[in-house]
């Protein structure tokens, strides 16, 4: 009779390779318990992103593995998330509410930044996370229309914001505190500060992570970003375009230099789906994002379509992830969200935020 070793489990688990961890999860360190009982197996394992969707798939796999181990008639995989704050820049310090800020960024405009970043924060929100969305884009913001909200912020002490919450994300954009069709006459120094004072004078609620709309470009407003604000990573949205995918190489080396970890690439409008007769057509080229991301050794995230439901929903205040979530868009932008949070998942922790502070007081 073969006997169950914890051994043996551990070689039936490193079978699995997590498709968002991209290795085995006794290698991520994932696994906190075996525990064998006779011929029943107990399995105890916490993953560092969100995994809504994922779970009872993972449950299925993991039992099947260490279910065919010889003597094992009873499988239990108990799968728990805990979605921890990583490490940011030297020299600036975390927000106390806030575990994980991630950039969303494009070296130029018209790629679909800002509907990828509400979506990719909406399927965050539906994988089990609390998520904020922080919209970057002082001249141009277009998260309130995009989520359906016109309210104005309240300050309940005089001195700082309440987020606006839309379809459950807590938000923030100047688009809340001008009428939509104000210009912004700004100079560059104007626009950081107001960024500054969106991001930290904004009462955010035990986030587990804030997505930052950022408006394209490698000007003022990403240096801020990359010099006086806690990012975890950014993640770079391109077209497969040519002249795309030159400035978001640009917007990759911008993070470089300024040591922020780029999580990975997502390739925007990637091929066209005619919505009369289904024929694809790649208009805008082929396989950019994904030859950007082996060029610089930089994770490829994913690709979306070019579909017209995703403009007219997000148009309409309602979000691809919320007007249809069981879709295969929804599920496209899910899977997005899960391997940029699990890259995240395995960077360095943050753990300035507990340490007790030391004083010193001449009495």
């Amino acid at each position: 009779m073969v006997e169950i070793t914890q051994q043996s489990v551990e070689t039936a688990l490193k079978e699995y390779i997590d498709p968002y961890l991209q290795k085995d999860l006794v290698s991520a360190k994932t696994i906190n318990n075996i525990q064998i009982d006779g011929k029943k197996v107990t399995v105890d394992l916490t993953l560092g992103y969100p995994i809504q969707g994922y779970k009872e798939t993972l449950i299925k796999q993991l039992t099947a593995k260490v279910g065919a181990l010889d003597n094992v008639e009873q499988v239990e995989i108990q799968v728990t998330q805990k979605i921890l704050g990583h490490a940011v820049q030297k020299g600036v310090n975390p927000l106390s509410e806030i575990k994980n800020i991630i950039a969303v960024a494009s070296g130029k405009g018209g790629v679909g930044k800002s509907t990828t970043a509400v979506n990719l924060a909406l399927a965050l929100l539906s994988e089990g996370a609390q998520v904020g969305l922080l919209d970057a884009d002082i001249y141009g913001p277009s998260q309130p229309r995009m989520l359906g909200v016109n309210s104005r912020p309240e300050s309940k002490d005089g001195n700082s914001l309440e987020p606006i919450m839309g379809h459950g994300l807590q938000t923030m954009s100047i688009g809340y505190l001008i009428e939509e069709e104000t210009p912004m006459i700004w100079r560059g120094p104007m626009v950081t500060q107001a960024l500054e004072q969106l991001l930290k004078e904004t009462r955010w609620r035990q986030l587990d992570y804030l997505i930052v709309d950022l408006p394209p470009g490698t000007g003022d407003t990403q240096l801020t970003l990359a010099q006086k604000i806690p990012v975890s990573g950014a993640i770079i949205i391109t077209t497969p375009q040519d002249i795309a995918l030159l400035d978001a190489r640009k917007g990759l080396k911008m993070f470089e230099k300024v040591n922020v970890p780029v999580l990975g690439i997502v390739e925007n409008m990637s091929i066209h789906i005619c919505s009369k007769c289904g024929h694809e057509e790649p208009i805008f080229g082929q396989g950019g994002g994904l030859r950007m991301a082996q060029e610089t050794g930089v994770d490829f995230l994913g690709a979306l379509p070019l579909d017209i439901r995703i403009r007219e929903q997000t148009d309409q205040g309602k979000p691809t992830v919320i007007a249809e979530p069981d879709s295969r868009l929804a599920q496209i932008y899910r899977e997005i969200a899960r391997r940029m949070t699990a890259k995240l998942s395995l960077q360095a922790k943050e753990y300035s935020t507990k340490f007790p502070s030391i004083k010193i007081v001449n009495n």
